[in-house]
C-alpha cells in the first residue's frame, strides 16, 4: 500500500524468547526505526523480581517474549524527526513505564531489553523517556539503575514526614538497595531495619558492610522489636516485597501499630487486593495512583487501620526521569556502597540458562552464591564471573 513503511528486516539479532517457562536464546528480527521511532542496543541489562514472576506464571497479563526493563544502552538508529540529543552513539537510559500511554510498559507488554537491539516506538521517545546519560555508572552496575530509581521515588516520598527509622520488608535487590540508599536520601541519623524472607538472605546480610542496622527474619514475631527501634520519632516503612508477599508484609507491618507511620506499597498487589487490617482500602488503587513519577508530590492516602491507628499508605509504579537520573549520579558518586549487589554477571547464553532455573524454582543458589543481581552483558564484555 502506498505510504505504507516496509517493516521487512534486513538483518535479525539475538534475544533471550520466553515460551511458558522455556527460555533460550533465538534470532529475531532487526526492525528499522520509522518516524521518531528509536533502536537501541543494550550494554548491560538487570534481571528483576518482576522479570522472575513473568518466567514464572504469575504474571499473565505480561504478553513480551522478550522482558528486561532494567539497563543501559546506545542509540544504533533514529529515525525521522528524532531529536539531535539522541543520536546514533549516545548513551541512554530508558523509562520502562509511560504515565500516559498503557501500551508502552517496556519488558512486560512490548519487547524489552534482553536482547541485541530493541526498538523503541515514539510514544516513549516523544514523551521524554529516553534519556541520555552523559554520565553513565560503571557498567555492570547498570543493571541497578531502575531500580535504584524506584527506591530514590519511595524515600522521597517517605522522607516528607522527617522518619527517624526505615523497616524494610523483602530482602531482594530493591530490599538493599533501600538500607544502603537511606542514610544518602534520609539523613545520616536513621535507623534501618531489614525484614528478610529467607534464612539465606539474613546469612547473607549478615555478612555485608552495608547491611542494615537490625537484620530480622520474616518468619519470627518482630513487633516487639520493631516497635523499640522506632520508639520516639516517625516510622518509614517501604514493603520491597513481590506481589504474592506484599499483603503478609504490609498487615504485618500495620502490626506495629505505630503513632507516626508511613507505608510505601512499592512491591506489586494482586488483583483486588484487600485487607481486614485496613477496612475499605482500595489497596491497588492506592498504589496505582501515583505512576511514572506523577503526580508530584505523590498522592498519600490515610487510612484507619481495624485497630483504630491512623496510618498513612502510599504505593507506585514505575519512576520519573527524575528518579532515574539520580539513581544514575549516585551509582556514579559512590560505586563501592552498591557494587556487592551485582552478585552476578553473564552473557545472554548463561544468562538465559539461569533464567530457565529460576523459573522452576525460588533457590537463589547460583554457581554456589546467593543471587541478588544479574547483570546480564550483551554488549561485548570480559567474561562472566559465574562458575561453570
Amino acid at each position: 500500500m502506498s505510504g505504507t513503511r516496509d517493516r521487512t528486516p534486513a538483518e535479525t539479532h539475538r534475544a533471550i524468547v520466553r515460551d511458558g517457562r522455556d527460555v533460550r536464546v533465538l534470532r529475531r528480527p532487526t526492525a528499522q526505526p520509522g518516524p521518531g521511532e528509536l533502536s537501541i542496543a543494550t550494554e548491560v541489562a538487570g534481571l528483576c523480581g518482576t522479570d522472575l514472576q513473568m518466567l514464572r506464571g504469575l504474571r499473565e497479563d505480561d504478553k513480551a517474549p522478550v522482558i528486561g526493563h532494567e539497563g543501559i544502552a546506545r542509540v544504533v538508529a533514529a529515525g525521522p524527526g528524532v531529536d539531535l540529543d539522541l543520536a546514533p552513539g549516545t548513551r541512554v537510559v530508558v523509562n520502562p513505564t509511560h504515565p500516559a500511554d498503557p501500551s508502552f510498559l517496556l519488558g512486560h507488554n512490548l519487547d524489552g531489553l534482553l536482547q541485541e537491539r530493541t526498538l523503541i516506538p515514539a510514544t516513549a521517545v516523544d514523551s521524554g523517556l529516553v534519556i541520555p546519560l552523559p554520565e553513565a555508572p560503571e557498567p555492570d552496575l547498570a543493571a541497578l539503575l531502575e531500580p535504584l530509581a524506584a527506591v530514590r521515588y519511595a524515600l522521597a516520598a517517605l522522607g516528607a514526614t522527617g522518619p527517624r527509622t526505615l523497616l524494610v520488608h523483602g530482602d531482594g535487590t530493591i530490599g538493599h538497595l533501600a538500607v544502603r540508599a537511606a542514610r544518602r536520601w534520609l539523613g545520616d541519623g536513621v535507623r534501618t531495619i531489614l525484614v528478610h524472607h529467607t534464612g539465606q538472605g539474613r546469612a547473607w546480610s549478615a555478612g555485608r558492610p552495608g547491611s542494615a542496622d537490625h537484620l530480622l527474619s520474616a518468619d519470627e514475631d518482630n513487633t516487639a522489636t520493631i516497635r523499640t527501634v522506632a520508639h520516639g520519632g516517625p516510622l518509614a516503612v517501604l514493603l520491597a516485597t513481590p506481589r504474592d508477599a506484599t499483603l503478609t508484609a504490609l498487615e504485618s507491618a500495620l502490626r506495629t501499630a505505630a503513632d507516626d507511620m508511613t507505608v510505601d506499597l512499592l512491591g506489586g498487589l494482586p488483583p483486588g487486593a484487600r485487607t481486614p487490617a485496613l477496612p475499605g482500602a482500595d489497596l491497588a488503587a492506592i498504589r496505582a495512583a501515583n505512576c511514572a513519577g506523577q503526580p508530584e508530590p505523590p498522592h498519600v492516602a490515610t487510612l484507619t487501620t481495624d485497630t483504630g491507628t491512623r496510618v498513612r499508605l502510599l504505593g507506585h509504579r514505575g519512576v520519573g526521569n527524575a528518579h532515574l537520573r539520580a539513581a544514575a549520579a549516585e551509582l556514579t558518586r559512590a560505586p563501592e556502597l552498591y557494587r556487592d549487589l551485582v552478585t552476578h554477571t553473564a552473557g545472554l547464553d548463561e544468562a538465559a540458562r539461569i533464567m530457565a532455573r529460576l523459573a522452576t524454582t525460588r533457590d537463589r543458589s547460583i554457581g554456589g552464591r546467593r543471587l541478588v543481581k544479574l547483570a546480564v552483558r550483551i554488549a561485548p564484555a570480559p567474561p562472566s564471573n559465574l562458575e561453570a
